[in-house]
Formats: C-alpha cells, sequence, structure tokens
C-alpha cells in the first residue's frame, strides 16, 4: 500500500515537471525557421537516377543501390546535405566522384546537379 502511494506521489510530481518545461517551450516559429534554411535549388545536368541506400548499403547510396526515381535534364530540385560516400559508392555518372546530394526520395551524384 505504502508503495503504490509513493509510486502516485512520483507520478504526479512527473507530470508536474513536464507540465512546467511544456508551458516553457520556445515557440514554433523558432522551428519554422530553421526548416526555411535549406534554399539550396539544384538542377539536374542530365537525366540521372535517384537511389535510395539498401538496407545493407550503409547511409550513402551505391552505384547497385535501388533506384526510386529518376530526375529529368534540367529538373529542378532542393538539396542541402551531401553524402560523402567511400570505395563502394564511388560512381562514374557524370565524371565520377564519391559525393551524394541528398534530395527528396533518395540520393543524386552530386557531379549530376549544378547550382541553379
Amino acid at each position: 500500500m505504502h508503495s503504490i502511494r509513493r509510486l502516485l506521489t512520483t507520478a504526479a510530481a512527473v507530470a508536474a515537471v513536464l507540465a512546467t518545461v511544456l508551458s516553457a517551450a520556445p515557440p514554433a516559429p523558432a522551428v519554422t525557421s530553421a526548416v526555411a534554411l535549406c534554399a539550396s535549388t539544384w538542377q539536374a545536368v542530365q537525366k540521372v537516377a535517384v537511389r535510395r541506400p539498401a538496407w545493407n548499403d550503409g547511409p550513402v547510396a551505391t552505384p547497385r543501390s535501388p533506384i526510386v526515381r529518376y530526375l529529368r535534364q534540367g529538373e529542378w530540385v532542393r538539396s542541402c546535405v551531401v553524402g560523402v560516400g567511400r570505395d563502394a559508392s564511388a560512381y562514374r555518372e557524370c565524371g565520377g566522384g564519391t559525393l551524394w546530394r541528398i534530395v527528396p526520395g533518395g540520393q543524386v551524384p552530386a557531379t549530376c546537379l549544378r547550382r541553379a
């Protein structure tokens, strides 16, 4: 009986602390301003496959990763992050390299995109 009462008291104290912390949380516009920082637009140099890393590829795509879709030549995409691949992720498209731009839906070789 005594342990149940102590548990209920502890739960009430935790709920009070959470209510205080959540009421003091920063306003939502601070979050939206961080999202708005990504304004880098890129244009596809040629038709190129957008690949998503397979479960055993790691975080960066490889030339053997599954194709999600294709970017048409001249298509604009937004990308603010670059994935740096290693030996297995080296590609030959658009001059080759190991840098992959993260775009909506997957990853594209960085040399296949130019800043728009």
